[in-house]
């Protein structure tokens, strides 16, 4: 992948104007916060160190929610960022957005930009879920990942419990933790996204027709079918038996799983980095999801969480030409293999993850593969590939409403589940009559 035309130009202009100090400024809003932030600031200071003609203006904007947020508003308001961080379920609104002019595809950035973008580079499992029916890529991976089973080894040694690998050994072995003292057994964050959007493709399920949205969107949910609700019904069983104990919709349970609270956790593979530097008094791992046996054989393959960077249009050609050079920067073997190794994201290319092959990571730092055996396990199938349901951030927000009044008592998994897909068909209607 080389830089040509474009850059060159922009600098030669610069240069003409007596005016060459001057960088081309770019503005990135994510929603990285903490030491992600951290690590986000110092990709941007590398990249502007080393770059004579552009500035990347890093800007946290808050949870992934809020960002996509205010990215839309400023563009409402014609003063919207350069690129945005959107996670995968923002992934439909992006794309209708795109159909109204609001997005710069990132395989037509690259081409403008004179780069020889070799879309071959990037993992098969990360880059499907971002690419049109032409299989373009619409948005550059940044940080993917995918829920794992996160375990507290020296707690299952100590209970003599084995690691679980199905549903029904998780639950004998939180059973068994229980009775050794540990006070919330099992837990788990993102529930919709690891518990139902998850569970369904680990079990090559559909959460609904066509093709969970890929193929057109009159689609509707299915996700109250019998698999699903017998799962979710079994999760609430064991939060009566003291089993399980829900701990918030995103990462709020991480707290229960890092003081020994809770000693299987389900979440996603990107909490490594900070569970390497915070639990110090016992030795943890991540295994691949469990396996509900009364639904299927064998597992299927996971699907992607995290976020991709979508540029939105408005702004000058040499700032573009700047996004495609930082774009560049971001997917270097040596930038993907550090942010892959220090996080537990994915690393979006086969280079990067053949350099930590090399480098010895997956040796000195045992089931950090766990991750990407998952997303490769078996080529994904129309019900395994990911979801692209418009207004699916709303719709995830209706699940966790109704998941939450299974945790609570208030309903059955059958109402519960049933109620979700009725009112999220509602919002897919409202979706296909914005964007049909």
């Amino acid at each position: 992948m080389k830089t040509t035309s474009i850059l060159t130009l922009a600098a030669t202009a610069l240069t003409a104007t007596g005016a060459a100090a001057e960088k081309a400024e770019v503005d990135f809003w994510h929603a990285m916060g903490g030491q992600l932030g951290e690590m986000v600031d110092k990709f941007a200071a590398d990249y502007n160190a080393g770059s004579e003609t552009c500035q990347v203006n890093a800007v946290y904007k808050g949870n992934y929610t809020e960002n996509m947020t205010a990215a839309i508003a400023a563009f409402r308001a014609g003063e919207q960022p350069h690129v945005v961080q959107v996670f995968e379920v923002g992934t439909a609104t992006m794309m209708a957005a795109g159909d109204k002019g609001a997005i710069y595809p990132v395989y037509q950035l690259m081409e403008d930009a004179g780069i020889n973008f070799d879309q071959s580079a990037y993992l098969p499992a990360v880059i499907s879920y971002y690419t049109d029916t032409e299989d373009r890529l619409l948005s550059l991976p940044f940080n993917s990942s995918t829920p794992v089973l996160w375990y507290n080894k020296t707690a299952l040694d100590e209970a003599g419990v084995e690691v679980p690998t199905t549903w029904d050994e998780v639950e004998e072995a939180a059973r068994k933790l229980k009775e050794n003292g540990v006070a919330k057994p099992f837990s788990f964050g993102w529930q919709s996204w690891t518990q139902i959007e998850n569970y369904s493709a680990w079990h090559n399920i559909e959460l609904g027709s066509q093709q969970n949205g890929f193929a057109g969107l009159d689609t509707e949910f299915t996700f109250n079918n019998d698999a699903v609700v017998g799962h979710i019904q079994r999760i609430a069983d064991m939060g009566k038996e003291g089993l399980f104990a829900y701990g918030g919709r995103r990462g709020d349970s991480r707290a229960q799983f890092v003081n020994g609270e809770t000693a299987l956790w389900i979440n996603s593979s990107a909490y490594y980095g900070g569970f390497k530097n915070d639990i110090k008094d016992f030795e943890f791992s991540q295994t691949m999801l469990p396996l509900d046996t009364e639904v299927a054989d064998a597992p299927q393959n996971g699907i992607i969480g995290g976020a991709t960077l979508w540029v939105l249009q408005g702004h000058e050609q040499p700032e573009y030409a700047c996004v495609a050079d930082f774009f560049q920067f971001l997917s270097q073997p040596d930038t993907q293999a550090f942010w892959h190794q220090e996080t537990g994201y994915v690393p979006i290319t086969t280079a990067a993850y053949e350099l930590s092959k090399e480098q010895g990571f997956y040796e000195t730092d045992p089931g950090t593969d766990t991750a990407i055996q998952q997303l490769s396990l078996n080529a994904p199938t129309p019900a395994s590939k990911g979801v692209r349901f418009g207004n699916f951030v709303q719709i995830r927000d209706i699940i966790n409403e109704e998941l939450e009044a299974v945790w609570s008592g208030q309903k059955d998994a059958r109402e519960a589940m049933d109620a979700a897909v009725e009112r999220g068909n509602a919002l897919l209607r409202k979706f296909q009559a914005a964007n049909s």
